[in-house]
């Protein structure tokens, strides 16, 4: 029997821990892999599809798609690619951008449940993030996929960026390090159309984008000082570091406080009160969050 897109999701859903998710494994769970509903809620998808794709009933699910269920099964490359094939589809082509966040990251990050982590690709597009984060910056899973670009956001809104509410940084060294990463990107990923089409609708859209990328702006990531304005503890300061993850192109932007502070206890009051378990993600998600 010709293997198809259906049984090579159950078989790899089959394979997956709760605890590979950042679950507990409790006594009496019949299932030894993931449930579906599982495999939904971090695909960012519906159950019903989800059940529709397994029994083969929905044959052409989109790129977008599939990319999301490889980052949710935590798929190895080759696997991810499998995956394309089966659909239909073309692999990712070298010369373009990956939103494939490796399984070892994957499975960091479901153990990182008390910290506020969003994952990030090379164009500055954020692809996944933990309950921690939906639940100090606001639940980026309500926004359109094109809205999930900080470089567009950050162009278009202000500084807030990607964020539900306000969020101050002290200095200005945001906007030119995301022009040259942008500059840095179009260099390494010059086939890839979405970033060529990124550039090019802000050097139309933004007078300051604009000027900073005719300046040849430079400016690395640091680490930086943010304050976010919440809606429901007021100001939490946070130390926001930019980490980059060797042998492929992924940012994890990480939110940490120091501990005993105020700003810690505003933050786990934040973790509680959106069912965000210290000892590991819970609702309003199981694990780390994908967008679709």
């Amino acid at each position: 029997m010709d293997e198809t897109l259906g049984t090579a999701l159950r078989r790899w859903r089959d394979r997956l821990s709760p605890t590979d998710i950042g679950r507990p494994s409790r006594p009496g769970r019949r299932a030894a892999g993931l449930r579906r509903e599982e495999l939904a809620d971090l695909a960012g998808l519906s159950v019903d599809y989800v059940v529709r794709l397994e029994q083969g009933r929905a044959t052409s699910p989109s790129a977008q798609v599939v990319a999301s269920l490889a980052r949710a099964l935590q798929l190895q490359p080759v696997e991810r690619d499998y995956a394309y094939r089966l659909a239909g589809l073309l692999p990712p082509q070298e010369g373009t951008i990956s939103t494939h966040v490796p399984a070892g990251v994957q499975r960091m990050l479901a153990r990182l449940g008390e910290f506020p982590v969003g994952v990030f690709s090379a164009d500055w597009t954020l692809l996944s993030w933990t309950p921690s984060w939906a639940a100090l910056l606001g639940d980026p899973g309500a926004r359109p996929p094109a809205e999930r670009n900080l470089v567009r956001a950050v162009f278009a809104t202000g500084p807030s960026g990607l964020a539900a509410w306000p969020v101050l940084q002290e200095g200005d060294a945001l906007r030119p390090a995301l022009v040259a990463d942008l500059r840095t990107a179009l260099v390494t990923y010059p086939r890839d159309r979405d970033l060529v089409g990124l550039v090019e609708e802000l050097r139309s859209a933004s007078a300051e984008f604009a000027r900073l990328w005719a300046e040849g702006a430079v400016g690395p990531h640091v680490s930086a000082r943010k304050t976010v304005l919440h809606p429901q503890v007021g100001e939490v300061t946070c130390d926001c570091d930019v980490l980059t993850v060797p042998g492929c192109d992924i940012r994890l932007v990480v939110y940490t406080v120091a501990a005993g502070s105020a700003d810690a206890e505003k933050l786990e009051f934040l973790r509680v009160t959106s069912g965000v378990r210290t000892d590991g993600p819970s609702s309003p998600g199981p694990g780390l969050f994908s967008a679709p």
